[in-house]
């Protein structure tokens, strides 16, 4: 077992959510010395989560208990557009309001979880389709 000297990977590998990672030793140093955020993204295409997102959700509770900041990204862009699936038949095509509304009910219940503000390691919500729906290609 490795000894880490950041609360982060300290507590990542006490709750055995390391396997292996990229130079160990610099994000530990990192995140000893200075808040370090982390994100993950996801879809939109409905009103809540599938289950499979769990241990991403996970990650960015235990990023912010262990004093880093989440970033909740939401893929409001991508969600219109769809994404590579290897099917047949392409996504059905969400209305704008549609994606929206999905988008304000995973947001209550990532509340649930992590906490959202201005602060220093309070958790932000973005959504790509701020800037994916500046280029004009959606």
């Amino acid at each position: 077992m490795t000894s880490y000297n950041s609360d982060l990977l300290r507590l990542l590998d006490e709750r055995g959510y390391i396997h292996q990672m990229t130079d160990a030793a610099a994000l530990d140093a990192l995140a000893a010395k200075q808040i370090v955020p982390g994100y993950i993204g996801f879809d939109a295409t409905a009103p809540s989560l599938h289950v499979g997102s769990l241990v991403q959700i996970m990650m960015l509770r235990r990023l912010q208990q262990a004093g880093h900041k989440p970033i909740v990204l939401m893929g409001g862009g991508t969600t219109r557009i769809g994404d590579p699936t290897g099917r047949d038949e392409s996504r059905k095509m969400l209305s704008d309001e549609t994606i929206a509304a999905n988008i304000a009910s995973i947001r209550t219940i990532f509340a649930r979880l992590l906490t959202f503000g201005d602060g220093p390691t309070d958790a932000v919500m973005v959504d790509n389709n701020d800037w994916l729906g500046k280029l004009g290609y959606i």
